[in-house]
């Protein structure tokens, strides 16, 4: 861009005195909008091919305008470009480039729309586009932890309620657990997706226009579903970006779980993983720190995003229709939801197959604690005893364990029998912790069997 363009408005005809610098910069939003400078450049192009097709524009000031705009992308793109406070926006800087470039022309292309349908339609190209990429990232962690699960079928570790020793599991099992929440984020994320992909283009400033524009062609060329059904609305709302930052705050809510259990299970006191020394750090004055960081910071901005989330609320929730100024407000909370959930993901991507479990330290946890209580009080049931009857009856025989320094599969048959007259010698097969994760082989339990069969499936629907 060869001249200052700062002492003119594309809107000023109104205006008597030029905008106060501090009103010029606190209204300003190009610092940050400019990354929408391609969807800004896509709607435009699709805008002005339809407005040559209702004879509005004619077909070589349409070729004008598109060579124009193509140009001006590829000064973006090679950092060529002047971007402009006093021009307020990324759409007003795009446009008056573009009168620069191919003169009167340019100033045709804002025909029948308005900046509130132009900076809508902006959003929701650019929020798809990361719709798409933030859905490949979760996928890429669902398949690290496939492929770390994949070699754990086997592995025993306690299962916990309250952070206390419950159940036995695999390790892969409680992996797969972590698989289903990302689905679930993975499936939030499309169904918010459709949502997003509707085209508010042709909505103008509130209203609607007077020219004979096509919306449907319009929505056609942009990759969008349909056209939104009411101006008013398709200008004023953003509640898509709301949707998203709602799926992205369960997201961030699953991945802040997930990295407090990494943290507690590196721990001197856990010790069932290892990470690598590229996801750690070490400390300043101790020595032998090794601290989980990357876990640690995902569990941090966890809070980050639900906080946008809030904001965003906040933001919509007393404005009257239509459009409000109040609105630029979105940009800055969605775009850092956006970096903030993608540079996540991608670290879970790379740490979770990367994993390195400690086997006998899980074990050795799952011995501890009585976890196969429940498998015998399973027992007695289906030897006839009520289950309230079964649960007092391991109730008193745990308590005899914590006395005797012994756990259940320590007892002698003589000794559980004290407790039962029901319990014979089989009893052994399923206080074993592997007896116990046979014993739950039906759908979405710990059994080796179903935890294999878990994972073939989300292998193939990962395919």
């Amino acid at each position: 861009m060869s001249q200052d363009k700062t002492q003119d408005k594309l809107w000023g005809g109104r205006f008597s005195e030029p905008t106060d610098t501090f009103v010029e910069r606190f209204t300003a939003s190009v610092t940050f909008d400019q990354r929408l400078y391609l969807a800004d450049i896509q709607g435009s192009i699709a805008h002005a091919t339809m407005l040559a097709k209702s004879g509005i524009l004619t077909d070589q000031e349409c070729r004008q305008i598109t060579k124009g705009l193509e140009a001006i992308k590829a000064d973006i793109d090679a950092g060529n470009f002047n971007w402009s406070v006093s021009l307020e926006d990324v759409h007003m800087n795009i446009e008056a480039a573009l009168t620069e470039k191919i003169g009167g022309t340019g100033k045709k292309l804002h025909t029948g729309r308005s900046r509130n349908d132009q900076v809508a339609t902006d959003i929701r190209l650019y929020l798809r586009q990361e719709i798409d990429d933030v859905c490949a990232a979760i996928r890429a962690v669902q398949k690290g932890i496939v492929s770390l699960a994949e070699n754990e079928t086997n592995t025993v570790m306690p299962g916990f309620t309250h952070l206390q020793t419950a159940q036995p599991i695999s390790f892969a099992h409680h992996l797969m657990a972590w698989f289903e929440m990302f689905q679930r984020d993975h499936e939030r994320m499309q169904d918010c997706r459709k949502r997003v992909n509707v085209s508010p283009l042709g909505a103008a400033a509130l209203a609607g226009t007077s020219f004979p524009i096509d919306r449907e062609m319009t929505a056609e060329l942009l990759g969008f579903d349909k056209p939104a059904a009411n101006s008013l609305d398709a200008v004023s709302d953003r509640d898509f970006a709301i949707e998203f930052c709602a799926a992205s705050s369960l997201l961030m809510t699953h991945m802040s779980r997930i990295s407090e259990e990494l943290v507690i299970w590196t721990s001197a006191q856990f010790d069932f993983i290892d990470l690598p020394d590229r996801f750690c750090t070490g400390s300043s004055i101790m020595p032998q720190k090794k601290n989980p960081d990357v876990p640690e910071l995902v569990r941090g901005k966890s809070g980050r995003v639900v906080g946008h989330l809030m904001s965003l609320l906040t933001l919509m929730k007393s404005q009257p229709l239509a459009y409000n100024k109040d609105n630029q407000e979105d940009k800055e909370p969605l775009f850092d939801t956006l970096d903030t959930v993608k540079d996540s993901l991608k670290a879970f991507a790379d740490m979770i197959p990367a994993i390195k479990a400690n086997p006998g330290n899980m074990r050795s946890a799952a011995l501890k604690g009585y976890s196969t209580a429940t498998d015998l009080a399973d027992y007695l049931v289906r030897r006839g005893t009520a289950f309230r009857d079964a649960h007092e009856v391991v109730g008193k025989a745990v308590a005899y364990g914590i006395e005797q320094g012994k756990d259940l599969s320590e007892l002698s048959l003589e000794e559980l029998r004290n407790f039962s007259p029901d319990i014979e010698n089989d009893v052994f097969d399923i206080l074993t912790l592997e007896g116990s994760l046979n014993a739950r082989n039906h759908i979405g339990g710990t059994a080796p069997e179903q935890v294999k069969k878990a994972i073939t499936k989300a292998k193939s629907l990962l395919s």
